[in-house]
């Protein structure tokens, strides 16, 4: 393969000698759905921009971010003085139900993007951005639209904590990758960064310390920087269990554990689920994360409850004996989960949890995600999820937190997302994308930016391009160059492979105007 990619560059460089056929910089990642190109050249001129009719702010804002990713490749002798950007609606809500749709035409006649809403404007955006060099940009024509309407990344700021620039920078990278949620794991046992209006103490008693905190205004920020690039933002707050800082600052919040020998311990274990005033904090709490967060739905967590301390508490035993309906730990975490999810959806918000609420069967509504996380058998687990009638999200193939010497993210590249057995129907109806995860143990905001990407986008091709785009060798190049555009757009992203790609000619990061930029040596 190396004589061939070697062949190939050879004839990139005869082709720019010449002026025609092939310019640096004519892929894309994720690979567009459909994409054609001519050997016909057209350059930028020193005054392009993008024209509409619309007025949206996300446009005009995103036009304004592209014409400076792309001022480096404007030219004085320029023919193509501006993009037409048409917008066919005024929509702007983002949900599973956003057309992100574009079609992109490059011509004599000038550049063209046509969408049905602003967000797959955004995409089309994005793509021409990519396709853009110092040498012009081919005729092209492109149509697109992603496999998966759910295309996640999940942020872990509990273990660590990530400044909010260092988010804006993931929302950054995303975005080019044309990843659409950021599912944000905002509080575990380790921290409670979460400011709360109604609940001070949480992030008073949680945080690890007053300034490593997540304020209403910088929620917001985040929230409205996100839109901006056509991604959602929902929150994580895990329960029954993963609580300890901050939800120990609440009064019997937090079930009492006991020795053997009867005698408290001193700690505390998951929530205690026999109490009346604990549904009455889940109740308020959870109204002001609707109130602070736009997006419908809230992922509930649900997942690696330990019962041994609900069984050590006598209280509960109690309990459990004046309910011989539940005669089960398994059963007491189902009536939790109920009483929650009852709580959820009389406030009109949906929910997405971890599969272990669905593994332990407790009765879900009708839109319910279930995120399936357990490595071990997850296509049965798919299988019995979309069987069941609910939507699901694939994360089990996707933690990129877990590391390894060399190439690793062909391990993500190839997973199929719906190689299970059910009907081929209600797998498209009902399997909603994948979701990369990056869990902070031992991550950062040192080492944050450079460990997800550009193994990340590996989980966003798999998303948004089509079932049969799964070619390592032919991705292998692509993904080094989206990297280097990663590069030169600030976003300091790790090689995605080894120095030696181009048939023994070394790859090297060079600086030119404060951009960076990956050139052959």
């Amino acid at each position: 393969m190396a004589g061939k990619l070697g062949s190939l560059l050879a004839v990139v460089a005869v082709a720019l000698l010449v002026g025609c056929d092939i310019v640096l910089g004519s892929t894309v990642w994720p690979k567009p759905q459909s994409m054609t190109t001519s050997g016909n050249v057209h350059a930028f001129a020193t005054d392009f921009s993008f024209a509409s009719d619309s007025k949206s702010m996300i446009f005009l804002d995103a036009a304004r971010r592209y014409e400076s990713i792309m001022t480096p490749f404007f030219r004085p002798d320029g023919d193509i003085k501006s993009c037409q950007v048409n917008i066919a609606t005024t929509n702007e809500e983002l949900s599973l139900a956003t057309n992100e749709a574009y079609n992109l035409t490059v011509s004599d006649s000038g550049i063209v993007i046509n969408a049905v809403t602003v967000f797959g404007a955004l995409r089309g955006m994005e793509t021409l951005s990519q396709l853009a060099s110092a040498q012009g940009i081919n005729e092209t024509n492109i149509v697109d639209f992603p496999r998966f309407q759910f295309r996640a990344t999940m942020i872990d700021t509990s273990r660590h904590f990530y400044p909010t620039l260092v988010i804006k920078a993931h929302l950054d990278a995303m975005s080019y990758a044309k990843l659409n949620v950021l599912h944000w794991h905002l509080v575990d046992t380790i921290s409670f960064p979460y400011e709360s209006r109604v609940f001070p103490e949480l992030s008073n008693s949680g945080a690890f310390s007053h300034t490593h905190v997540y304020t209403p205004n910088d929620i917001q920020d985040i929230i409205e920087y996100a839109r901006r690039r056509g991604i959602r933002v929902i929150p994580e707050f895990d329960t029954p269990g993963h609580m300890d800082r901050g939800f120990s600052a609440i009064k019997n919040l937090l079930t009492p554990c006991y020795d053997p020998s009867g005698k408290p311990t001193g700690q505390t274990g998951p929530i205690n689920p026999i109490l009346n005033s604990t549904y009455e904090f889940l109740t308020s709490f959870f109204a002001e994360v609707k109130e602070v967060f736009p997006d419908k739905f809230v992922h509930v967590g649900g997942d690696e409850v330990s019962f041994s301390c609900w069984r050590s508490n006598p209280d509960i035993t109690k309990w459990m004996e004046d309910h011989p309906k539940i005669s089960t730990y398994s059963e007491l975490e189902q009536y939790y989960e109920i009483n929650l999810l009852k709580i959820l959806g009389a406030q009109n918000t949906s929910y997405i949890c971890w599969q272990d609420v669905f593994d332990n069967g407790v009765e879900l509504l009708p839109d319910t995600v279930v995120d399936v996380w357990k490595s071990t058998n997850w296509n049965d687990t798919m299988a019995r999820v979309t069987k069941a009638g609910y939507h699901s999200v694939l994360s089990a193939p996707f933690y990129l937190n877990y590391i390894s010497y060399g190439e690793d993210w062909p391990n993500y590249y190839t997973v199929e997302p719906m190689d299970f057995d059910a009907p081929e129907a209600d797998k498209v109806r009902l399997v909603g994308g994948v979701e990369a995860c990056m869990w902070s143990e031992f991550v950062d905001a040192a080492n944050f930016m450079p460990r997800f990407w550009p193994r990340v986008a590996a989980v966003a091709e798999r998303g948004w391009s089509s079932k049969n785009v799964n070619d390592v060798t032919e991705a292998r190049p692509r993904l080094h160059e989206f990297r280097c555009k990663l590069l030169s757009r600030g976003i300091t992203a790790e090689p995605s492979t080894n120095g030696n790609l181009y048939d023994g000619k070394a790859l090297l990061v060079t600086s030119n105007a404060n951009r960076t930029f990956c050139d052959l040596a």
